[in-house]
């Protein structure tokens, strides 16, 4: 099918550029530019709101704090058994009311100075035999009559109030009958704690609140506020009739709570001019800056355009001279960028394509081989390294001779000599089970008894599905041997050689430990080093060749570790993957 003409493939690069331009940088920096007016604006805007809430919330904690410190001060009286029979008290002489009033009540006043948000406490009681005075006032036909006394009168809780609904003070007050023992009673008594108004003013005249506060109370009037502009102080102000301006933001109304507020809330306005003050004072810094957002990416563009458009043509034209077997170099300017590199490998590619195909690839074959017959040339130095033939033939004729003698135990250690010295001499299999293995390690064990004598102690751990798993030959024993030999030898006290072999889960571990002699951290590091030298075999022959041998089975998927400390003993362990013989 022949493409259409308007295909986009067909445009020219440089079209594509202008086209890349104008919807990838043009109209994404003027749409970014908007976005970000628009979402600079939203995150100051909640972030003021967010500021102006908290201080909304400062004011109302502030306000419940001092209300709370009155209200637990009225409670502290509540249950004063003390006042209740101060009250109740029928005092026939002066002087025995005044004693009753400095022994009672007079140490109540200590409240007021303590407490800064508390202006006055005062009680109210209908006992006729008391002078009121002092802060105690009479209850009488006419306080009966009173707004605060009949609210007082319809809850069982103290109330917050003012003393008139249309009092003309910033004075709030808390009120409370003493009912606490009203089956004892025998006067009706109220306590009336004034709050501080400096207090209550300083709250909701907070600096840092750029808007009004409005305290209302459950019938939406006004009990106080910070604006200015509304007669709260002399009348009866609801608050749904005060005129809001168009742009006023409400914060979210607070409910007070306890149930002393009856439905009071505090409720926060502010202007969104306000808020977005420092938004509009920056509005000439933003559009400076989407000025230069688009006038400098599209010079640094056209440069980059310009740039790629002719070097890529310059490739292309010797790509295609390529195509007709023309090897031919492209001038080089030394650029560093990847058009730069892509030229750069152009023309080595050019000069070395056909040294790639017919010698280098070959080179790496024979190179490859080389190493497989050298790790293989390696095996066999290994396994030449532990087959001492003529040993073998002269141990058979010293167990025979033994046995001619009738030096049985002789004879038996030299069979278990002979034992070791035919695996390692025949070595029919490279790999072998742990149950061929450990014979092996029995065999040798019983020689250095036979050694040692009661020196030597060993003890084998092994799990018994594990003697059917298969192992490189004499992978174990190499380590039996160091233990035995050059850590048990050199201590005085009983050596004791621990033996486990173990599978968890896909792993077969084996884990060798001795009470010898140990290595310090150098000898260690010594050992470690010469296992990672490859080129030469040197000393402790037994362990290379159990580490080489492991790594040409296994690559890198098992874990060999040492752990020794001088005086103490060592610990070798070998993390293999289990394989179970068939």
């Amino acid at each position: 099918m022949k493409p259409s003409k308007y295909h986009f493939n067909n445009i020219k690069l440089r079209n594509k550029l202008l086209i890349l331009y104008f919807f990838c940088v043009f109209i994404p920096i003027v749409m970014t530019n908007i976005i970000f007016y628009h979402v600079t604006t939203n995150n100051i805007k909640k972030q003021k709101m967010h500021d102006v809430e908290l201080v909304l919330n400062q004011i109302t904690n502030e306000f419940i704090s001092v209300i709370d410190q009155g209200v637990g001060i009225s409670s502290n009286f509540y249950s004063d058994s003390n006042l209740y029979e101060y009250f109740d008290e029928e005092y026939n002489r002066i002087i025995d009311y005044i004693e009753a009033y400095d022994s009672t009540l007079r140490e109540f006043n200590r409240y007021s100075p303590i407490y800064y948000s508390i202006q006055s406490i005062s009680f109210y009681s209908d006992n006729p035999t008391i002078i009121y005075a002092g802060g105690v006032h009479p209850i009488t036909e006419s306080t009966k009559n009173e707004y605060w006394y009949n609210k007082l009168k319809s809850v069982s809780h103290p109330i917050v109030t003012k003393l008139s609904p249309t009092q003309e003070s910033e004075l709030f007050s808390i009120l409370r009958e003493l009912d606490y023992y009203r089956d004892k009673d025998l006067t009706e008594k109220i306590i009336r704690i004034d709050i501080n108004p400096t207090t209550i003013r300083q709250i909701f005249n907070n600096v840092t609140f750029q808007g009004n506060v409005y305290l209302i109370n459950k019938d939406r009037n006004i009990q106080y506020s910070n604006d200015m502009e509304i007669p709260w102080e002399k009348e009866v102000v609801n608050y749904d009739s005060i005129p809001m301006p168009e742009d006023i933001i409400l914060l979210e109304e607070k409910y007070l709570p306890y149930n002393f507020f009856e439905g009071w809330k505090i409720v926060g306005t502010i202007s969104e001019s306000q808020i977005l003050e420092e938004l509009f004072n920056s509005k000439r810094f933003i559009i400076i800056l989407a000025i230069i957002n688009i006038l400098i990416p599209t010079l640094i563009i056209m440069l980059i355009s310009r740039s790629l458009h002719v070097r890529i043509l310059q490739v292309l034209k010797y790509m295609k001279k390529m195509k007709k077997q023309n090897f031919e170099t492209i001038e080089f300017a030394g650029d560093k960028d990847e058009i730069g590199e892509l030229t750069n490998e152009f023309n080595k590619m050019s000069q070395t394509i056909k040294q790639l195909i017919n010698e280098v690839y070959v080179a790496n074959l024979q190179k490859k081989d080389l190493q497989l017959k050298e790790k293989q040339a390696q095996l066999s130095a290994l396994q030449s390294q532990i087959n001492p033939h003529f040993l073998f033939n002269v141990l058979e004729t010293i167990r025979m001779r033994s046995l001619i003698k009738g030096e049985k135990e002789t004879a038996k250690i030299i069979q278990n000599m002979a034992k070791i010295f035919r695996n390692s001499l025949t070595w029919e299999k490279d790999r072998v089970t742990v149950c061929e293995e450990m014979k092996l390690i029995l065999c040798f064990l019983e020689i250095q008894k036979y050694r040692f004598d009661d020196k030597l102690e060993y003890h084998f751990d092994i799990d018994e599905e594990a003697y059917d798993y298969l192992i490189p030959n004499m992978t174990f024993l190499p380590f039996v041997e160091n233990a035995s030999i050059h850590g048990i030898e050199s201590v005085k006290e009983k050596g004791i050689i621990h033996l486990s072999i173990r599978i968890n889960k896909n792993e077969l571990i084996y884990t060798i430990t001795d009470n010898g002699v140990g290595m310090t951290k150098d000898q260690l590091d010594q050992l470690f080093e010469s296992l990672f030298n490859e080129e030469s075999m040197g000393d402790r022959v037994g362990i290379k060749n159990v580490y080489y041998r492991l790594k040409l089975h296994y690559k890198d998927c098992f874990d060999f570790s040492i752990d020794s400390t001088p005086g103490k003993g060592t610990t070798v362990q070998i993390r293999l993957p289990s394989e179970k013989s068939h």
